[in-house]
């Protein structure tokens, strides 16, 4: 049976890069690098970037990493001011930045929760909304 989310491992084209994006811009933790890759940590998530021909999903599929909403506003205008390239603007529960890796993977810094999305469920349904 699953236990939760273990590691995420995003193809890169440029190690350097995306290790300093990944680092420097967000401000995830690196725990080592080699050649063709690093370990990155954030919180208890563990980030591989594994240099290789990147192929970025041209759909929604994209990961969001948490923020709290004290720094929502200010992280983002760091992030902003370095120039980091934005996807979409924000249209559901809670506040969000859609932004873009150097390789164009698509990110999100969110703040909420699973239970906030539920919370406001409640009371804006999505079309054929079912609840388990």
């Amino acid at each position: 049976m699953l236990a939760g989310l273990n590691h995420i491992t995003i193809a890169v084209s440029d190690l350097e890069k995306s290790f300093y994006f990944y680092v420097s811009i967000l401000g995830m933790k690196p725990e080592v690098k080699w050649d063709a890759g690093a370990y990155l940590s954030v919180g208890k998530l563990w980030i591989c970037l594994s240099l290789d021909k990147a192929s970025p999903a041209r759909d929604y599929s994209h990961i969001a990493f948490d923020v709290s909403t004290s720094e929502f506003d200010s992280y983002c205008a760091q992030l902003l001011s370095a120039g980091v390239e934005t996807w979409k603007e924000n249209a559901s529960e809670g506040d969000s930045l859609y932004i873009l890796d150097p390789d164009g993977h698509k990110l999100e810094i969110h703040v909420g929760s699973l239970e906030s999305r539920l919370e406001a469920l409640q009371s804006v349904s999505y079309k054929g909304l079912r609840w388990y």
